[in-house]
């Protein structure tokens, strides 16, 4: 999965600081929306082993799986207990009433699941690297 970024500084061991501008769902024209309460880019960090310098376009890489396991972990986990709870507590026996309460449980608990994940995913953290200058495409 490739980005375009621009190279905001250099830091140490062969790494810098990009912006990546964030895409949204409506499209990306926020000057005449201003509706957006999110900021219009995100800083990261990438392995520079072309040596851009501050200032350059630059296209950022990460590997596709981590980005589809982040996003599988954030948006299909909770679902997914969900409506394996909801299940669960059919097959017990449980009325409409308690199947709803379980089902909405599991949704908690999978928010606090996704909490601990991310507290403990410091060191697999997604990992960018700059590939190429923009210019180059």
């Amino acid at each position: 999965m490739t980005q375009d970024a621009v190279v905001t500084r250099l830091l140490p061991d062969g790494m810098a600081e990009v912006a990546v501008a964030r895409t949204t769902a409506c499209g990306g024209n926020c000057p005449s929306c201003e509706s957006c309460i999110f900021q219009s880019e995100i800083k990261t960090l990438a392995r520079n082993r072309i040596e851009a310098r501050p200032g350059q376009r630059v296209v950022i890489a990460t590997q596709s799986k981590a980005i589809f396991g982040a996003a599988a972990l954030v948006y299909l986990m909770p679902v997914v207990l969900m409506i394996l709870s909801y299940a669960l507590a059919s097959l017990c026996g449980a009325g409409e009433g308690l199947r709803v309460l379980v089902s909405f449980l599991a949704l908690l608990a999978s928010a606090g699941i996704l909490v601990l994940s991310q507290r403990s995913r410091k060191k697999k953290e997604i990992r960018f690297e700059i590939v190429r200058l923009a210019e180059d495409v």
